[in-house]
């Protein structure tokens, strides 16, 4: 029987660099939500990509940031646990040759924890004049010592292969961790829990979003093939509520039909979907709610 072999890569960076994109990109499907308001990412989402006898597991994690809550605080610890017990990191960066706090903090774990690590300049379709990756790299490469620096524009999918290529000389020898065609952890409930969201995050404004939570109280699939979804949208207050399901019920009318076509287009079914607001009063705040809401550090 022929060897398998497997490697385990930790996606890491500041809030919106686009990592969930980058992700989505190298799987080759939707896993992890997307949004040009940052903080996106709370739960540590994995992606599987098994080519040939290689398996490529990739953990997406919340952008490092200060956090102003238990729940950021929650989001942070994820980021800079993920660092530790893969085979390589993966530091995205938007193509600005001034490394952050955010980027020095975790370029100092990796070398705490001896990971090995590759650099990836993101956004690179951005850039007018592409002579500018050369102070970025410059910039980086006086930090911390990197494997290998590979430019992308994980939107366009510019340069994702050539990341696959550098990403293959960290497999090893090893059974795989999920079935061939496996491209994701997330059980289907939660992955309809994240689309809600996501079209939360892309039709409100400012901090709204972030005080949302989503809860799948239903998930059935029907004899006819029809999956029936309940969901409760949480929020922090009741103005926010009010916000949530707009005029005579307009934006969470909008929400929920904008959600249900890309769940239909995900599960390849037909879905019946009903969706309600709650108020939970600074949730993110109580460890308690924060853990029904399905966050948890493991």
């Amino acid at each position: 029987m022929e060897q398998t072999t497997c490697a385990m890569i930790a996606i890491v960076g500041r809030p919106n660099v686009g990592k969930s994109t980058l992700l989505n990109a190298l799987v080759g499907e939707k896993v992890a939500i997307i949004s040009a308001k940052p903080q996106t990412t709370r739960n540590r989402i994995t992606g599987v990509v098994t080519r040939e006898k290689a398996q490529y597991i990739f953990l997406d994690t919340p952008g490092l940031h200060r956090a102003r809550t238990r729940l950021g605080e929650y989001m942070d610890n994820v980021s800079r646990s993920s660092v530790a017990d893969v085979d390589v990191a993966v530091l995205v960066v938007e193509p600005v040759p001034s490394p952050g706090e955010p980027e020095r903090e975790l370029m100092r774990r990796m070398e705490q924890l001896a990971v090995p690590s590759v650099l990836v300049i993101n956004k690179i379709d951005r850039l007018e004049q592409k002579d500018k990756l050369l102070a970025v790299i410059d910039a980086y490469q006086k930090e911390h010592s990197f494997d290998a620096v590979v430019p992308v524009s994980a939107k366009e999918g510019d340069g994702v292969e050539e990341l696959m290529g550098v990403l293959k000389d960290y497999q090893a020898e090893s059974p795989w961790y999920f079935p061939e065609d496996a491209f994701t952890d997330q059980p289907e409930r939660q992955i309809m829990g994240e689309i809600l969201r996501e079209k939360l995050l892309t039709s409100l404004d400012k901090e709204i979003p972030h005080g949302t939570a989503v809860s799948i109280e239903r998930f059935h699939e029907r004899p006819d093939g029809v999956v029936e979804i309940e969901a409760i949208i949480y929020c922090e207050k009741e103005s926010h509520k009010g916000i949530i399901i707009g005029k005579k019920g307009a934006m969470l009318k909008k929400i929920s039909s904008q959600a249900r076509e890309s769940m239909e287009e995900f599960l390849d079914t037909k879905v019946y979907l009903q969706t309600w607001v709650k108020v939970k009063e600074n949730w993110r705040d109580n460890p308690g709610l924060i853990r029904s809401f399905g966050f948890t550090e493991d």
